[in-house]
């Protein structure tokens, strides 16, 4: 039932909770931490985080590395660098834990001498100097990222080199001495939700906002973004210059994309809005999200040719059309091959082509049996280098990372996948076992859901976690992880659910739990938790729902709206406020997803679910115990949301946990200890409540 314009109106009370730093607000935090702190942080909290951090600093872990010139790089955390610190390798040895990996910059170190946090985000090559990068630094977890250049081969800083305020922001290197930069770094540089829309041509030693402006998305597009791409350097005359492409995204996945002429004139590329896609000197690939000129997730192939006066895009190649249960996962371009990986009912099929023969063939190059889930990258880490080798990376909640290597340029042989490595078992699986299982929704819709059972359990007492997101396309799939692994063997099960509004099934799958649809999203994950009862798996008190962001509002609606099928609820960083999201920056980027809080009949769907206007009183409803958790510098979802839902559930008479975080921003990003530690602190919850 819709809350009324009183009930709305007095969910609106504790705005000053919206402003960081109002004393109130201050000490609302210090006082709730506190009690959280008190309730969770007992010697179990301590033995699970103290496990959890020794997971994160294993040094005995699969690396799949990527190569700059003459060295392979990776990046990881451990007890004496718990920020991380990147690592060199040389080429032409096995890239294995105990080789003799090589400091190239110290994270711990570098935030010592400037006296403030920075937490890795990557580093962005230079085409033409491949040991050339900009380090990319997020300001303690938050969007806000310092590009810093970066000599990888003399292992130092470059003098007077690029150094970049901390902004919403990324690069691409236009020449060894210029990247265009895209950086929130003014009302002007930023579209209405706060993310770069200016491209500017920045040379070193420039400061942003003198540098000449080369492409500008609409204040209201979401963002801007360009890609570069030098022929020469995959082997084709010098003479045909560089390929400049510029991308306006004008909602999340919809976007135009430009040609750019030497004269800074554009010539707009005919795709559909509506398609992911991606250029490399020669061809376009693209993936339909509507049937506008091909049915709904269809991938298709065209030529590219930038030179010409009339198309630049030729005739379309149709290379996968979905059936039932069918969509791609993971598509790129590489220099001399097309590569996709299909979801087949949730199992990966891996597909080549051979781009420099125009009558090839797509053909499958078959994966283990075993791989829940395969993710592919380059070994290059830009795609204008080296040769079109690949890592497939397989694993599954019970199968540790497996990575093969896949040399797809050597023409001399058919290319099979060539075993490289495994990671090591973080807990024992044995007698432990995965499923997949479907539930049906209120409408009739069947939806997949994947349950890990414990080795032991007793049926009917099962407890089980249960994670969902639903939402932006985003899709789940099975990860190998240490953390959820410690969950089962304390005797927990653990799920991940496919529910309508996340991209595990197409666009289809995804857009009706857009807008108006949301509900189906909502009615998709219960029905998960009702379909476990009604197999015999467990009872209502002793399933706990979790999710993050967009998974938060999740959680939040299964708290008011389901309060009798859950046994307890981890809400993680969540939009909670569905009339005011839009009033902070990056909210406005969510309007096309959830609808415009402005508009009559979109508020209206929206108040209808709306967590923070549909709690009720406890006199008169019963909710499971919450535990709501943020970070105080979470600039994309804001963390008022969850600090005015637990504020409005004690109004109401009910008892929240809730702790906000100093740092960590929305990914709760931290050192090896801070990330163990919220981990911990959510399974002290669970262990309080369904393991009871």
């Amino acid at each position: 039932m819709c809350p009324t314009s009183t009930e709305a109106s007095r969910s609106d009370m504790n705005l000053h909770l919206e402003t960081d730093d109002d004393p109130r607000t201050r000490q609302f935090i210090d006082e709730h931490n506190r009690v959280s702190d008190a309730a969770l942080r007992t010697p179990e909290f301590e033995r699970d985080r103290d496990a959890i951090k020794a997971l994160i600093e294993r040094q005995d872990r699969l690396i799949v590395p990527m190569r700059r010139g003459e060295w392979l790089f990776d990046f990881r955390q451990s007890k004496d660098n718990p920020l991380g610190i990147w690592l060199r390798l040389p080429a032409d040895q096995e890239p294995l834990p105990d080789a003799t990996w090589e400091p190239v910059f110290d994270l711990d170190a570098f935030c010592v001498r400037e006296g403030k946090r920075w937490n890795w985000r990557g580093a962005v090559t230079c085409p033409w100097e491949p040991t050339r990068v900009l380090l990319t630094l997020s300001d303690g977890g938050s969007d806000l990222l310092r590009l810093l250049e970066f000599d990888a081969e003399r292992k130092q800083l470059v003098e007077g080199g690029f150094d970049t305020p901390a902004a919403r922001s990324h690069a691409t290197w236009l020449s060894r001495d210029e990247i265009c930069y895209f950086g929130s770094i003014d009302r002007f540089s930023a579209t209405r939700s706060g993310w770069p829309r200016v491209g500017r041509r920045l040379k070193r030693g420039q400061r942003p906002e003198d540098a000449a402006v080369m492409f500008e998305a609409a204040d209201e597009d979401v963002y801007g973004f360009n890609l570069v791409i030098d022929p020469a350097l995959s082997g084709a005359s010098a003479d045909r210059g560089l390929i400049d492409i510029f991308v306006a995204a004008h909602e999340i996945g919809v976007a135009s994309a430009f040609l750019i002429a030497n004269d800074g004139t554009q010539r707009r590329i005919d795709l559909p809005k509506e398609a992911d896609f991606q250029f490399n000197h020669d061809h376009c690939l693209w993936r339909a999200k509507t049937d506008e000129r091909v049915a709904t997730g269809s991938l298709v192939l065209q030529r590219f040719d930038p030179a010409s006066e009339t198309a630049l895009l030729g005739q379309e190649r149709i290379l996968f059309q979905p059936g039932e249960g069918q969509s791609i996962a993971q598509m790129m371009l590489m220099q001399e091959w097309c590569v996709f990986i299909i979801s087949d009912r949730l199992r990966p099929r891996l597909m080549v082509l051979d781009l420099t023969r125009p009558d090839a063939e797509q053909r499958e190059i078959a994966l283990p049996a075993d791989m829940q889930t395969a993710h592919f990258r380059p070994l290059h880490a830009d795609l204008h280098l080296g040769d079109d080798t690949l890592h497939i990376v397989g694993q599954g909640f019970l199968q540790p990372p497996v990575c093969y290597r896949l040399e797809l340029s050597d023409r001399s042989r058919e290319a099979e996948p060539i075993f490289v490595a495994a990671a090591p078992s973080y807990f024992d699986a044995t007698d432990m076992s995965s499923e997949l299982l479907e539930a049906v929704s209120e409408d009739g819709t069947r939806v997949t859901y994947r349950l890990v059972l414990p080795k032991q359990w007793t049926k009917g007492a099962l407890p089980v976690l249960l994670y969902g997101y639903g939402g932006f396309d985003v899709p789940l799939s099975p990860s190998y992880s240490g953390v959820t692994g410690r969950w089962l063997e304390q005797g927990g099960a653990y799920v991940q659910a496919y529910i309508r509004g996340g991209g595990e099934f197409g666009p289809d799958w995804y857009r009706s739990a857009k807008r108006q649809g949301r509900d189906r999203a909502f009615a998709d994950f219960v029905a998960i938790a009702r379909d476990l009862v009604a197999r015999g798996y467990t009872v209502p008190s002793r399933i706990a729902c979790q999710g993050g962001s967009n998974g938060g509002l999740l959680t939040g609606v299964m708290l008011t709206r389901y309060p009798d099928d859950f046994g307890a609820v981890w809400c993680q960083v969540p939009v909670l406020d569905m009339t005011r999201f839009h009033l902070f920056t990056a909210g406005q980027a969510w309007m096309d997803e959830y609808g415009d809080p402005e508009t009559p009949v979109d508020r209206d769907f929206m108040l209808g679910y709306s967590p923070l206007h549909n709690v009720g009183p406890a006199t008169k409803v019963s909710y499971p115990p919450i535990y709501i958790e943020s970070s105080a510098n979470d600039d994309r979802v804001h963390p008022s949301h969850a600090r005015r839902f637990a504020a409005r559930l004690e109004e109401e008479g009910h008892r929240p946990l809730f702790h906000e975080f100093g740092s960590g921003g929305h990914g709760g990003d931290g050192n090896s200890e801070e990330r163990a530690a919220r981990a911990a602190m959510g399974y002290s919850f669970l262990r309080q409540t369904i393991m009871r």
